[in-house]
């Protein structure tokens, strides 16, 4: 068995979601969960077959978006795996409705951040084993930081 860090690329000014799923119906659900999760969202959704026809289903409202998807979820090749690209929203507006699609098994990660998705490969198939999310801490916050992050989450409307 290898395993393969597989980059994902996508827009500066978008969010990705990447987990996983299970019937041929996930594209669609997704795409349902999210256009009814905030107005004015832009989206791809990207679903790996996992048996059968083994094709990427596509999904979105957004050309760019849907394409993104599309190529992350064709590099990632994982069965059963789902990539979402977000523009005009955050993965905390969207969450809790990609969860309760009654196909969503997990969720590896939801960021705007560089990803690696590890990716392992046996004679059976690929499957995600993981992601690297960004880079690893510089130290812990402090006070001043703390202040400056309670301050930041009330300006953008998260807490009152």
């Amino acid at each position: 068995m290898k395993i393969e860090p597989v980059l994902v690329e996508k827009p500066s000014d978008t969010n990705i979601v990447i987990g996983q799923a299970h019937f041929i119906k996930t594209a669609e659900d997704l795409y349902e969960a999210l256009v009814n999760s905030v107005p004015g969202i832009k989206f791809g959704v990207a679903f790996c077959e996992a048996s059968q026809d083994r094709l990427v289903r596509v999904e979105g409202n957004d050309d760019e978006l849907r394409e993104c998807a599309a190529a992350n979820a064709m590099r990632i090749g994982a069965g059963h795996v789902f990539v979402i690209v977000l523009r005009n929203a955050y993965p905390v507006n969207i969450l809790r409705s990609v969860r309760e699609v009654p196909e969503t098994c997990s969720i590896f990660c939801a960021t705007a951040n560089d990803v690696e998705v590890l990716v392992a490969e046996s004679p059976r198939g690929r499957g995600v084993v993981g992601v690297i999310d960004g880079q690893p801490p510089l130290g812990v916050e402090k006070d001043e930081d703390l202040k400056e992050r309670r301050e930041f989450l009330r300006k953008i409307g998260y807490k009152r």
